[in-house]
């Protein structure tokens, strides 16, 4: 058995033999092992379980709990799949890491943002089950406190976030005149703003592989506005995919909601399976948590054989349908990831 490093999805392999029938043998006759001959292509038969992670609400943004396996059908890259298995998943292990702003823009709304993340990890955390890593970020990524279920660790990692103003900042905003530009080896890294970067880094090196039947998330706290960084929006989402990582987007700019960039923040949390939020003062910040945490607590788990078995490493497309029409009337709306990365029989 294979658990890849992509996807996190599991894999059985079994392997097969051509049998001679150039001669009959009784069936109690052992047939001796034939010698490897080079020239002779190997036969094997692997079969991909992908499982897939979703959640339902109706046009209020109200949780379906009572969803059954005949009210949905999945398709991958256009072309209906049959469900293997369907339940319902409210105690699956959560591995979860928190990007925190601390750029220009946060600066006025970070001691909120604090104090909503310490809220949430404290009602969110179960020690035998879940754990949390706590990333900052301004054009650099720090590792405040890489994954752990110690909640006296992470508030004090969340604690201790703070913003760093760049040179030459004066404050409110302002840049001192003739401050020199944002580098990617200046002094003023602090003052700019690399999401995809620390989206990607987080994916790679923080959250890692998924284990199978584990929920990944990133919450990630920004105003959305990329101002620096080596990567790209869509190299972010393609890492948070092979990570099996969903991103919950909050998004808040100074004074909470001037100067957010929504596509941007909507577009990387639905690619990846997840939501926006964009909260307008502290009571909707809390609230945003608390909706991100019910949603991760109220999955759907199906699994399908893909018609395509092809291990060639390549992207395939899912797509969840209602197969209800009454649920189709009433806008249930399923969310879920856009997509998963086949494994690569070439890679060991």
């Amino acid at each position: 058995m294979v658990l890849t490093v992509a996807t996190g999805l599991y894999f059985a392999a079994a392997s097969s033999a051509q049998e001679s029938t150039k001669s009959a043998k009784p069936a109690t006759t052992p047939t001796p092992t034939p010698t490897p001959d080079p020239d002779d292509e190997e036969i094997r038969v692997d079969t991909e379980v992908v499982n897939v992670l979703f959640t339902a609400q109706d046009k209020d943004r109200r949780l379906l709990l009572g969803l059954k396996k005949e009210d949905i059908r999945i398709f991958e890259d256009g072309k209906a799949q049959e469900i293997n298995s369907f339940t319902r998943q409210i105690d699956l292990p959560m591995s979860l890491a928190i990007l925190i702003d601390t750029s220009i823009s946060q600066q006025r709304t970070l001691p909120e943002e604090k104090a909503a993340a310490i809220s949430f990890i404290e009602s969110f955390i179960r020690p035998a089950k879940d754990e949390v890593a706590v990333i900052s970020f301004t054009g650099e990524s720090t590792l405040e406190q890489g994954m752990t279920n110690n909640l006296q660790r992470l508030r004090r990692a969340i604690d201790k976030v703070e913003f760093v103003p760049p040179a030459g900042y004066i404050g409110g905003g302002v840049m001192a005149p003739g401050t020199p530009p944002i580098s990617s080896t200046g002094t003023q890294i602090a003052g700019s703003t690399a999401i995809w970067d620390s989206i990607w880094v987080t994916s790679a090196e923080i959250l890692g592989p998924a284990p199978e039947k584990t929920r990944r998330a990133i919450i990630l706290l920004s105003d959305g506005y990329n101002t620096s960084g080596k990567k790209k929006i869509d190299e972010a989402i393609l890492a948070a995919q092979r990570a099996e990582a969903v991103i919950y987007s909050v998004g808040i700019g100074d004074n909470f909601y001037d100067g957010v960039d929504e596509g941007k923040l909507k577009a990387i949390s639905e690619k990846t399976g997840g939501r926006a939020f964009f909260p307008r003062d502290e009571v909707e910040l809390r609230k945003a948590f608390k909706q991100i945490e019910e949603e991760m607590r109220s999955q759907y788990l199906l699994a399908y054989e893909p018609n395509n078995q092809n291990l060639d490493g390549s992207y395939r497309k899912i797509e969840i349908q209602l197969a209800n029409p009454e649920m189709t009337k009433q806008k249930v709306k399923l969310t879920h990831r856009q997509g998963y990365f086949a494994r690569n029989a070439n890679k060991k």
